[in-house]
């Protein structure tokens, strides 16, 4: 196993910023996974983990531990059983292709799932969902199963039943590391799936920013309200610190204009949540993940 040191994190992150990791690896394989764990055991590091790193905020300081990046667990496996269609996915499979195996099924996940960035354990680590009122529309509703590595470096399934799912976030089957998935839906198949899907696509592309460097949406959406339509009646579409905006296209993105810091992003998120407490009385909360 192939331990870096002192490797960027910006390229690593949909956000394009970050300092250093101070030890960094992607492991091919289960036992490179827990060679990873014991070693960063036996140098008392903290352990971190990095998908396709959409809603990570990483620090300008970078990580003083070991970064597991899982780009190579990337395998999907599908099946129906019980008239139902099973999907397998390795931690850091994108949810993109998860969506390919549904829709080819024609299945409702497919429109779920092609609203969603970032990869399979980052969607169960947040049980990521979308606004739009779909079935499913969280995560929790999709998934049947995960394998958690655990930090002895066994492996232990965890059934959906079991894990704590609430809004945008995921509890009960901690401490470790999500390595396996499993999702299951009937088999019930919508002869219009693929033109929804293509609609969908369409309509974001019109409203999102998804050209630019962003980590999705910044901000969780309070109840009754969105946290864009609440930012942007504050006047704050535009609102750029350094090298950070706030999307002029949807105000619940901050996007990287070039050279934007970790600090640049954090001043804005600061600010918005402020400002939109002042004017509004909602007070917003953070999807985004903090590494170091």
């Amino acid at each position: 196993m192939d331990i870096q040191q002192n490797v960027s994190l910006s390229e690593w992150t949909s956000w394009k910023v970050g300092g250093p990791a101070r030890f960094f690896c992607q492991p091919s394989h289960l036992e490179e996974f827990q060679q990873a764990f014991e070693w960063a055991q036996s140098q008392n590091l903290q352990k971190y983990f990095l998908g396709e790193g959409s809603n990570v905020l990483v620090s300008d300081h970078g990580v003083n531990g070991l970064v597991v990046q899982l780009g190579n667990f990337k395998k999907i496996e599908s099946h129906l059983e019980d008239e139902r269609l099973k999907v397998v996915c390795e931690a850091g499979a994108p949810k993109f292709e998860a969506m390919r195996v549904f829709l080819k099924h024609r299945l409702a996940p497919a429109l779920f799932l092609s609203g969603l960035p970032g990869n399979i354990a980052g969607g169960v680590y947040m049980n990521a969902g979308v606004s739009e009122h779909r079935i499913p529309r969280e995560f929790c509703e999709i998934v049947d199963w995960i394998e958690v590595l655990r930090p002895t470096g066994d492996v232990e399934r965890v059934e959906s039943k079991s894990i704590q799912w609430s809004y945008r976030k995921s509890l009960g089957w901690q401490p470790g590391m999500i390595y396996r998935v499993g999702l299951s839906w009937e088999n019930k198949p919508m002869d219009d799936m693929p033109k929804l899907v293509r609609e969908a696509n369409k309509m974001r592309l019109s409203k999102q920013p998804l050209t630019q460097p962003s980590c999705g949406s910044v901000f969780r959406n309070p109840e009754g309200d969105s946290s864009g339509r609440l930012i942007e009646s504050c006047g704050l579409k535009g609102y750029t610190v350094g090298g950070a905006q706030v999307s002029e296209k949807h105000a619940n993105f901050i996007v990287n204009k070039g050279h934007a810091t970790a600090k640049d992003i954090e001043s804005i998120i600061g600010y918005v949540k402020k400002t939109v407490k002042e004017q509004t009385g909602f007070e917003l909360h953070e999807e985004v993940i903090r590494m170091g």
